[in-house]
């Protein structure tokens, strides 16, 4: 058998000397969220999305949010000092972070973007992401994830 190919949130994580989990997952094209839900069996509070929103200023900044929520723009922007942000456009991911719409980790993006995280997440001992590819999950403690990024915890999905 091969060595495994590693991603770059991959390699990010080994070289902190963070513990991780990785679920693999079959995938021919990337439908949504809680379509992977259904692949890796990881449970729906714990598993987070990752969204790349630019503000009005131009800057990237990246939230990572309950899978089966959608993000507050408000807050989002206010989180992060800008007049309003809106989700960067599928056609510039790739351009903007070296990922694919699916495959996006906030984890090792071309450049390191200001990042927030739902403060949700600081409640669970693991939480589950994209692995840097369509097919991989990481599972990871928050806290490791939040230090890795340098980022912060924030409530900034939208209330039903």
């Amino acid at each position: 058998m091969g060595k495994e190919v590693k991603t770059n949130a991959m390699r990010i994580l080994d070289r902190n000397k963070i513990t991780y989990e990785i679920i693999h997952y079959e995938c021919d094209e990337f439908i949504d969220g809680l379509h992977t839900l259904e692949k890796t069996g990881a449970p729906a509070e714990q598993s987070f999305k990752t969204l790349v929103l630019q503000g009005k200023s131009g800057q990237y900044y990246v939230f990572v949010v309950p899978v089966a929520d959608e993000i507050d723009l408000k807050a989002a922007a206010k989180c992060v000092g800008e007049k309003s942000v809106e989700m960067l456009h599928v056609r510039d991911i790739t351009a903007v972070t070296g990922y694919v719409r699916g495959g996006c980790s906030p984890l090792g993006m071309k450049k390191q973007f200001p990042t927030i995280i739902h403060a949700s997440a600081a409640s669970y001992p693991k939480i589950y992401i994209s692995g840097g590819r369509i097919g991989d999950t990481i599972a990871l403690n928050p806290d490791d994830l939040l230090r890795t990024v340098r980022g912060q915890y924030a409530d900034i999905i939208r209330r039903a």
